[in-house]
C-alpha cells in the first residue's frame, strides 16, 4: 500500500473544488433552515401562544432533529464508504439533502394542514439531517486521503471552509429576498425561493463531484479488505472494538467547537432579533462574517501544519471558555461595528479548532474504518451538542433575559474540548500508511 508524500497538486485542487462543491451545497441547504427556523417557521408552523420565542424554541426543536439523525447517516454512510468508496456515497447524499430541502420550500402552514405541517417538517429534517451526516466524512476524506503528509492540516480545512461559504450562500438568498420583499410577501412565499434554489446547486455539485475518484490509499485498502474478509467487518462495531478512546476523543474535541459556532452563527441572530435590531441588518453582518470565517480556516490549517495540532486546538478550547463573556455586551451595545467584531472574533475562535478537524480526525483511525471512525466521532456529538445549543440559548435568554446563563453554558462546552485537547496525540506529519500499519500489526 503506497501513499505518494509528493501529491499531484494540479489533482488534489481539483478533488478539493469537487469535496468544497458538494460542501457548499449540502451546508447551505442546512443552514438555510436553520436562519429560517429563526425568521419563519416559528410564525408559519406552530400554533401562536403569544410568546413568539416560543414559536422559536419549537423551530429549534425541528432544527435539532436534523442533528440527531446525522449520527445515524455517519453510521450508515460511514459503513458502506469503508465498503464501496467515498465519491459514490458522497453523490447519493448530495441528491438525498437536495430533494429533502426543494420538499420544504413546497410545505403547507399550520394554519393550513395543522399539525401535519410540523409533523411533515420534521420528517424531512430528518432526512436532510440523515444525508448531511454521511457526507462530511465522505467530504473530508476525499481530501485527507489524497493530501501529503505534510500538508494535510492545510488542505483538509479546505472542505470546513466551504461550510461559511455555504452559510454565506443561504445568507445572500435571504438577505436579498428580506430587502427586496415586503414582510409579507416574504413570510408567505419569499423564504420559499432558497429552498426550490436547491435543485440547481444540487445539480451544479453533483457534476463537480463526478470528475474525481478515490484515493490511491483507499483503494489499495478496499483491495486487501477484498482478500481478507475479517478487515471487511462492520464498521461501527469494529471502531468501537478497536478505537474507542480515539471515537471518545474526537466527540469531546467537538463539543465546544459544535456549540460556539451554532451559538454564533443560529442563535446571534435570535439574540439580536430579541434586542431589536432588524433581520436585514443582522443578515448583513453574517455576510460579511462568513467571508471572513472561509479565510480564516485554510490559514489555521496550515499553521497547524506548521505548529502541530494540540496547541492550536487547546487556544481554540481556552478563548472558547473568555468568548461569550466579552461578545454578549458587545451585541448588547447594538452598534454596527461591535456587533460585527463580536460576531467575527467567535468565528476565529471556532476556526482555531474547526480547522484542524478533519487532518485529526483522519489520523486518529485507519483507511479500512475511517469513514466510519470520523463520521462517529464528528457526528455523535451533535446530539447534545450543536443541535440543542440555540434552543438552550433561546430558552435561556426566555427565562433569565440576560446573557450571563448563556455565557457559563458556552465556557463550560470550552472546558470539555479543552480536556480533550490536553489528552489527544500530536499527529502532526503522520503517515496514513503507517497508521494502517500499526492497525495490521495489532490486529
Amino acid at each position: 500500500m503506497k501513499h505518494e508524500e509528493t501529491a499531484d497538486l494540479p489533482y488534489l485542487k481539483k478533488v478539493v473544488g469537487a469535496s468544497m462543491a458538494g460542501t457548499v451545497v449540502e451546508w447551505y441547504e442546512f443552514f438555510l433552515y436553520g436562519t429560517v427556523a429563526t425568521l419563519v417557521f416559528g410564525k408559519l408552523f406552530f400554533p401562536d401562544t403569544g410568546n413568539e420565542l416560543d414559536g422559536i424554541i419549537a423551530a429549534f426543536a425541528t432544527y435539532a432533529v436534523g442533528f440527531i439523525a446525522r449520527p445515524l447517516g455517519g453510521i450508515v454512510f460511514g459503513h458502506f464508504g469503508d465498503k464501496i468508496g467515498r465519491k459514490s456515497l458522497l453523490q447519493f447524499s448530495l441528491i438525498l439533502i437536495g430533494l429533502s430541502t426543494f420538499l420544504m420550500g413546497c410545505l403547507p402552514s399550520f394554519h393550513q394542514i395543522g399539525y401535519w405541517a410540523p409533523l411533515l417538517l420534521v420528517t424531512l429534517r430528518f432526512i436532510q439531517g440523515f444525508a448531511l451526516g454521511g457526507e462530511w466524512g465522505g467530504a473530508v476524506l476525499l481530501v485527507t486521503e489524497h493530501s501529503p503528509n505534510r500538508s494535510r492540516g492545510f488542505w483538509g480545512s479546505f472542505p470546513h471552509a466551504a461550510v461559511p461559504l455555504g452559510n454565506l450562500a443561504a445568507t445572500v438568498v435571504l438577505l436579498v429576498l428580506s430587502a427586496t420583499l415586503s414582510e409579507e410577501a416574504f413570510l408567505s412565499w419569499g423564504w420559499r425561493v432558497g429552498f426550490w434554489l436547491s435543485v440547481v446547486i444540487v445539480g451544479i455539485g453533483y457534476y463537480i463531484r463526478t470528475q474525481v475518484s478515490d484515493s490511491p490509499i483507499f483503494k489499495a485498502a478496499k483491495a486487501e479488505m477484498e482478500e481478507k474478509a475479517h478487515a471487511a467487518g462492520n464498521g461501527l462495531t469494529e471502531v468501537f472494538r478497536h478505537y474507542p478512546r480515539r471515537v471518545f476523543t474526537a466527540m469531546g474535541l467537538r463539543f465546544a467547537e459544535n456549540i460556539l459556532y451554532y451559538m454564533v452563527v443560529t442563535f446571534s441572530i435570535t439574540y439580536l432579533s430579541h434586542r431589536g435590531v432588524d433581520t436585514t441588518r443582522i443578515l448583513t453582518l453574517l455576510f460579511f462574517a462568513h467571508i471572513i470565517h472561509a479565510l480564516i480556516i485554510p490559514a489555521v490549517g496550515h499553521a497547524t501544519d506548521r505548529f502541530g495540532r494540540r496547541p492550536l486546538y487547546i487556544a481554540g478550547a481556552l478563548l472558547t471558555m473568555v468568548w461569550p463573556f466579552a461578545a454578549f455586551p458587545m451585541l448588547d451595545t447594538g452598534t454596527t461595528g461591535i456587533v460585527l467584531a463580536a460576531i467575527v472574533t467567535g468565528m476565529m475562535v471556532h476556526s482555531l479548532m474547526y480547522a484542524a478537524q478533519p487532518a485529526i480526525m483522519t489520523e486518529m483511525f485507519p483507511t479500512r474504518m475511517r469513514y466510519s471512525g470520523v463520521s462517529l466521532g464528528y457526528q455523535l456529538t451533535a446530539i447534545i451538542a450543536g443541535s440543542w445549543a440555540p434552543l438552550i440559548g433561546t430558552a435561556l435568554l426566555r427565562e433569565y433575559e440576560t446573557w450571563w446563563p448563556i455565557a457559563v453554558y458556552i465556557m463550560f462546552a470550552g472546558a470539555v474540548s479543552l480536556i480533550a485537547a490536553l489528552v489527544m496525540r500530536e499527529t502532526k506529519g503522520v503517515s496514513l500508511v503507517v497508521i494502517d500499519r500499526e492497525d495490521a500489526a495489532r490486529n
